[in-house]
């Protein structure tokens, strides 16, 4: 029988790991137990390699070699086993009571609600057709669907799934290179893994300890960068080479128009505002109603109508001053008495008071002390001099006593009223019209490329791109200005992807049963995955092994660019048998606690491990998204065609990991201005 060469690739992998561990074990002096804890690292990834079920293999090892540690510290078989299930409780528990969770099974439901709700065709079409005159349109197009959609679900295999039902034989009808192809459909279905709301991200910040809306906040522009850096290789392929992305045809290109538009006698590259009005009040509209008129020159005024309504918002914005917080004695009086000058008594009791601290105003030491003030010469009804009221006015709130300071501050306070009211606005800035100056440019040119064709692809971007965007907006927004929780608004996306379906149509019971089922199998999947990491890092932890790797690492005198560089390549390796969540709820574990040693920001890092995982899905022999692609790729197509075609895409992939690192800003900016990190 003949084997096939990706498991003959791992056959050979799993050697090489039983050997370096058998190799480690004859080149040390004395087999500790942080060498057994290396041994059961090994024999997990070795165990998964061999197809057994990730999430009960960490458990499984993780309470036998939890009881071996408690027995070989000295406790009975008897008390190490109870040590061992109580151990199991605990660690179950603690997983199962997280609040951050909770998002996974809403996050999963709406991706489900939006892919079953119809609205991805719909949305592919479109832009194709918009971005028609775009080198490697088909192409583009299905890499701009991947990320929407993969911001909507997160679900790798149904966005590589859906695509490649809808984009592959498009794709290959017009001509396209089936590796080309492969590989867009494959790396654009991977960015669900890191643009939000990504599962992976709150794995990753419940592992790590690491807030998941920071996480969130921080991937949003790699991911747009990752989507970009594909978008332009796809536009240089199809410019360099036209053969393996060929343009579009004319006859690809034609958005055919309703009949009530051909019924006025109207072509696709006629401007439509023009002809609209022109239709109003004239002759031509006899068979189409007024109704249907005004409701085109609606659509095709929207956009105007819009950047009308944003830039009478932002104007307002722009010229008005917020009033500044008054400052009068009120404000001082009780607040730090202490910071205030000590000339009147109050801050400074005689030698006799039985309790300095409860001096300023609160309880002064004495009802003399208030009537005669120390300083003889300083009267409080008849200052004797200017100088004096001056320095009465600088601190009348601590120097005097308390009725007198709550009778005098109305002469400061009624200044402050007065200084806001003569600056309630303020000359817009340059900055606003420069931008004013642009957003109206960009809207002469729209409408001078007005044309029916134009605005028919306008309509179907309103069906269907925009309803998707509100709704994305509406759940990153939510989460990133801290309005609301990752869990809150993962429950307004799965109510949103409730609205969706509702709106076109296929919201019914089995759609919903379906959604629930999937979303249970996937949450519970996560969710076993999760307790199975804790028993398992815990005994790995009681063998000694994280101290024993945390030895071994600090013992090489690496230094911050050495750890990452060796740490990266590590995931990227561990990414060819394992697939992402074995590598969170497994590694990621003995990697954080290394970071302060190296003074890597938590989240910082796990940018880059984010980024790095999107090889999980494209390295061979596990490439999810490969075999997900080949399931519903035509016959002819080839799974060796498919690793080919990603192979440019990983190389990407590596190069958007070097940009983050020398570019930190690229993931650090956005927390920073947002949480100020």
């Amino acid at each position: 029988m003949k084997i096939r060469k990706e498991l003959w690739f791992g056959f050979t992998l799993m050697a090489l790991i039983v050997a370096g561990v058998l190799g480690m074990l004859v080149s040390v002096q004395e087999i500790t137990n942080g060498h057994i804890g290396l041994v059961m690292l090994a024999l997990v990834v070795v165990a998964i390699m061999l197809g057994f079920p990730t999430a009960f293999t960490l458990m499984g090892m993780g309470m036998l070699f939890a009881y071996f540690a408690y027995h070989s510290g000295g406790q009975t078989a008897g008390g190490a086993m109870r040590q061992t299930l109580d151990l199991m409780v605990q660690r179950a528990y603690s997983v199962m009571a997280s609040d951050v969770l909770i998002a996974i099974p809403l996050f999963v439901f709406m991706g489900y609600l939006v892919e079953r709700a119809n609205l991805i065709s719909k949305l592919f079409t479109s832009l194709h057709l918009a971005l028609a005159r775009v080198p490697g349109s088909l192409a583009v197009a299905t890499l701009v669907t991947c990320a929407l959609f993969a911001t909507a679900t997160g679900i790798v295999g149904a966005v590589v799934t859906l695509m490649g039902l809808l984009a592959l034989p498009p794709m290959l009808r017009a001509g396209y290179d089936v590796r080309v192809s492969a590989g867009v459909i494959t790396a654009g279905g991977c960015l669900g893994i890191l643009i939000p709301p990504s599962v992976l991200l709150i794995v990753y910040g419940a592992t790590a300890g690491v807030s998941v809306v920071q996480l969130y906040a921080g991937a949003f522009f790699p991911g747009i960068m990752l989507a970009g850096l594909y978008i332009l290789y796809v536009i240089i392929i199809a410019k360099v080479k036209p053969a393996l992305a060929p343009p579009l045809t004319a006859e690809q290109r034609v958005v055919p128009l309703p009949a009530p538009l051909l019924a006025l006698g109207v072509t696709g590259d006629r401007y439509a505002v023009p002809a609209l009005m022109a239709a109003l009040k004239g002759k031509r509209n006899a068979d189409v109603s007024t109704r249907y008129l005004l409701q085109q020159l609606f659509v095709a005024l929207l956009p105007l109508l819009l950047f009308l309504v944003v830039a009478l918002m932002s104007y307002r914005a722009a010229t008005t001053v917020e009033a500044a917080p008054a400052e009068s004695g009120l404000q001082q009086i009780g607040g730090e008495p202490s910071a205030a000058p000590s000339e009147g008594g109050l801050q400074e009791p005689p030698a006799g008071a039985d309790e300095p601290e409860q001096g300023g105003l609160a309880e002064p030491p004495s009802d003399d002390k208030l009537a005669e003030p120390p300083s003889s010469n300083s009267g409080l009804a008849e200052p004797p001099s200017e100088p004096a009221a001056a320095a009465s006015a600088q601190a009348p709130a601590v120097q005097e006593p308390a009725t007198q300071a709550v009778a005098e501050p109305p002469a400061a306070t009624a200044q402050v009223p007065l200084a806001g009211e003569a600056a309630t606005s303020k000359p817009a800035s340059s900055t606003y019209w420069i931008g004013l100056a642009m957003g109206a440019v960009a809207l002469l040119v729209y409408y001078a490329l007005l044309s029916f064709s134009r605005l028919e692809i306008f309509k179907m971007l309103l069906a269907s791109f925009f309803p998707l965007l509100i709704m994305i907006l509406a759940v990153l927004g939510s989460i990133v200005f801290g309005l609301a929780t990752p869990t809150e608004a993962a429950a307004v996306g799965a109510l949103g992807g409730f609205i969706l379906a509702a709106a076109y149509r296929q919201l019914n019971l089995t759609m919903v049963k379906e959604s629930v089922f999937l979303t249970a199998k996937t949450s519970a999947m996560v969710c076993w995955l999760f307790v199975g990491s804790a028993i398992f890092s815990a005994a790995f932890a009681l063998l000694g092994g994280q101290a024993l790797v945390e030895q071994w690492v600090l013992g090489m005198e690496l230094t911050t660019v050495q750890f990452l560089v060796l740490s990266q390549i590590i995931i990227f390796v561990l990414g060819w048998p394992l697939e992402w969540t074995e590598i969170i709820v497994i590694f990621m574990p003995i990697f954080v606690p290394l970071l302060d040693n190296f003074g890597v920001d938590p989240l910082f890092f796990g940018l880059l491990v984010a980024l790095n995982l999107q090889t999980a899905f494209l390295s061979p022999p596990v490439a999810m998204s490969a075999f997900y692609l080949k399931g519903v790729a035509p016959k002819h197509v080839t799974l060796n065609q498919i690793f080919a075609g990603m192979m440019p895409f990983m190389g990407i992939q590596v190069l958007a990991i070097v940009l983050l690192y020398n570019f930190p800003a690229i993931g650090l900016w956005l927390p920073q201005v947002l949480y100020g990190r």
